[in-house]
């Protein structure tokens, strides 16, 4: 169907929209008892009717002539066609000739009769809406069409982008979704606020550490992408890199907004081809040249809803781009050309709280910990009922009868109580379900019993969910046998949870210079805690930060025996990078190029990955920020100085390789700033 003849069509139908319209008018006035209905009919066609005009305008727009609808769009506007002339038609069946006059003379205008039933109108609002959706998908792909075929294609290498971010990439495949029959209220609430088209245009869900904010993230980024509504996502996490900083953070969901919004696909390529550099400049312009100002030059999307989800903002690690960040989302009331949404997520800390207060009334807010603790009791219980019902079919199928537990197991008291020691945290349920099913202790009566004896001890949640799984580890050890034992896990497990961004055991038995069976039985015991993988060079994650929290929580440094010094880990860390990079892994022209000025472009990224292997890239990327959290100096003959002399040309060559350099400025800032002046004179010179 040509642009020409969908646009008639499409006159067509709107022309018949606004018939039915002014017929429900007439209705309206003179049937009462079906008021309801009548509105019901007319918002749904009014809604329709946005959607044709946006339709037209696109066809008629400037490339309209090479733009060629699909099929589906023709059979959308016909059906649509067909449905309004049949409601016109039932419509005016009581309205016009003889009859009507006969109605009018014998009852007057009061005794008209709606005509459709409730069932029949259900059914009619249904049609309409599929109807319409199915035009807005079809004008999507047809965009699409034209922008590739006007040549509109992004080089999205020139939009780096933060690995891992989304929330349906594969480094994320795994984390949990909300329990199909919890967080109904919390979720409804959610859902009534992304529909409301009068509605906020940030979200804000809080809550202290465990109470499973994240898990609501996933859970609402799935519902939104069910919705067909254009979604970008990005879930912070220290400890992982790039989702660890704001860096990225723009160029990430402008990366992701231009493979679902075609329409701002020239305007974020302009931006891209003005200012090569744009990934390097400040947020704000960042966000004014990639997502709100493209944003608000699409045409015809009035009624496109594009909904942004960001995860764990507190886990960025700058308080300034925090605060930055809330108050240049909070601009997102000046898109006019499409709705705007913004769901996120963090702990309650000062920054964020401040960064929302300054922004005054454009945010709606939810506290998760200010819940009703009957809700959170009960949403846990559901929770934990269902797994340990999971647990008891696993260990069941892989034992003997005689081995095997009742299906009422651990029973109701043992369950209340692990329900009233999980409240409110739902990682305190998740983390001691992971503790009950691990077999390596034992099987699930003797870890349950582990578990409630371990919490006697508990000061607080976080101690009660890791404790009992710390516990393991040194129970019935004495002296100098346990002493070596959390020697050994502050060593592993302080790097693991203070790593910038995760590494497999084999390179961190590298980095480490430990051998991997040594970590292996080192993490053996604390799969409860711990995301580790069977694969050895896959990386190892923290099922939630709070487990890292825990570690490092200075209060608990003479109490908790597995409490990790953290600068002291990091300088360790640091030690540990400058050494592996210094054995002869750093040199002059490392991957035998032969050709000096070769671009990066031209080196075959295989070349590159066999000279850096994951443990040598870590290296290179953080050990100054290794340095930089121990609190210590730059000084006169110490360990860094030596490697500069030596290496410092070798390792801006790697971060060139690595396609990091910009990093380096950065980079070496930190280092200017950490020189001991008063000490240090060959340094500062």
């Amino acid at each position: 169907m040509e642009a020409l003849g969908a646009a008639a069509s499409t006159i067509a139908v709107v022309e018949l929209g606004v018939k039915v319209i002014s017929l429900c008018a007439e209705y309206s006035f003179a049937v009462k008892n079906a008021s309801h209905d009548i509105q019901r009919l007319r918002e749904r066609i009014s809604s329709l009717e946005i959607t044709l005009q946006e339709v037209l305008q696109l066809l008629q727009g400037s490339h309209g002539a090479r733009l060629r609808t699909s099929q589906k769009l023709h059979d959308a506007l016909n059906n649509s066609r067909l449905l309004l002339e049949s409601i016109a038609t039932t419509l005016e069946s009581k309205l016009i000739g003889g009859r009507r006059q006969r109605t009018m003379r014998a009852f007057g205008v009061r005794a008209l009769t709606w005509p459709f039933e409730s069932k029949k109108l259900e059914n009619i609002i249904a049609a309409l809406e599929q109807h319409q959706n199915t035009m807005a998908v079809a004008i999507q792909i047809d965009q699409i069409a034209e922008v590739l075929t006007i040549n509109h294609k992004i080089d999205l290498s020139k939009l780096p982008i933060a690995k891992g971010a989304a929330y349906n990439s594969q480094a994320n495949e795994y984390d949990p979704r909300c329990h199909p029959r919890t967080r109904l209220n919390v979720l409804a609430g959610i859902y009534n606020w992304f529909e409301d088209p009068h509605g906020k245009c940030i979200y804000w869900l809080c809550g202290m550490a465990g109470t499973g904010k994240s898990t609501i993230s996933r859970t609402v980024a799935e519902y939104f992408a069910q919705k067909k509504a254009l979604c970008a996502s990005f879930f912070f996490k220290k400890g992982e890199g790039d989702r660890g900083r704001a860096a990225l953070f723009f160029t990430t969901l402008a990366a992701q907004l231009v493979q679902q919004l075609p329409c701002i696909v020239p305007h974020v390529r302009a931006a891209i081809e003005a200012d090569m550099n744009i990934s390097d400049k400040t947020k704000n312009e960042q966000f004014e040249k990639l997502i709100l100002g493209p944003l608000n030059k699409c045409e015809g999307q009035q009624s496109t809803v594009v909904s942004i989800v960001i995860d764990a903002l507190d886990e960025c690690d700058l308080e300034e781009d925090v605060r930055s960040m809330v108050h240049l989302l909070a601009r997102a009331m000046e898109v006019t050309s499409v709705r705007l949404r913004f769901f996120i997520t963090s702990r309650p800390e000062l920054p964020i709280r401040l960064g929302f207060k300054s922004i005054g009334n454009s945010y709606k807010e939810l506290a998760l910990h200010e819940i009703p603790k009957l809700d959170i009791k009960n949403d846990i219980a559901i929770y934990l009922e269902d797994e340990l019902k999971a647990i008891v079919h696993r260990y069941n199928m892989s034992v003997e009868i005689r081995r095997q537990l009742p299906s009422q197991w651990p029973g109701n008291k043992n369950t209340e109580k692990l329900v009233e020691m999980a409240i409110p945290l739902f990682i305190y349920a998740a983390t001691a379900c992971r503790f009950i099913s691990d077999r390596r202790l034992g099987g699930p009566n003797e870890q349950l019993e582990r578990f409630f004896n371990s919490d006697l001890n508990s000061r607080s949640n976080l101690d009660a969910t890791y404790l009992p799984v710390l516990d393991q580890l040194i129970r019935g050890l004495k002296g100098g046998e346990k002493e070596a034992v959390v020697t050994k896990f502050k060593e592993v497990v302080g790097t693991i949870v203070l790593l910038a961004n995760p590494l497999s055991i084999t390179s961190l038995a590298s980095l480490l210079a430990i051998e991997t069976e040594k970590i292996d039985n080192q993490l053996d015991m604390l799969h409860s805690v711990l995301n580790i993988p069977l694969n050895p060079d896959a990386p190892i994650r923290l099922f939630h930060l709070s487990f890292r929290d825990f570690l490092i929580d200075k209060e608990n440094r003479d109490i908790n025996s597995f409490w990790v010094d953290e600068q002291e880990t990091h300088a360790m860390i640091m030690v540990r990078c400058l050494r592996l990079l210094s054995t002869d892994n750093l040199r002059r022209d490392i991957c035998d190029l032969q050709r000096p000025g070769t671009l990066r472009l031209e080196i075959e990224q295989e070349k590159i990955d066999t000279r850096f292997p994951p443990e040598m890239q870590y290296a290179c990327l953080y050990w100054v920020h290794h340095l930089k959290e121990s609190g210590g100096t730059v000084s006169d003959h110490d360990q860094v100085y030596y490697f500069l002399i030596r290496h410092l040309l070798h390792w801006i060559e790697a971060l060139s390789l690595l396609g990091r350099i910009s990093d380096s400025v950065s980079m070496l800032d930190s280092l200017i700033g950490m020189v001991d002046v008063g000490v240090s004179r060959t340094v500062s010179y």
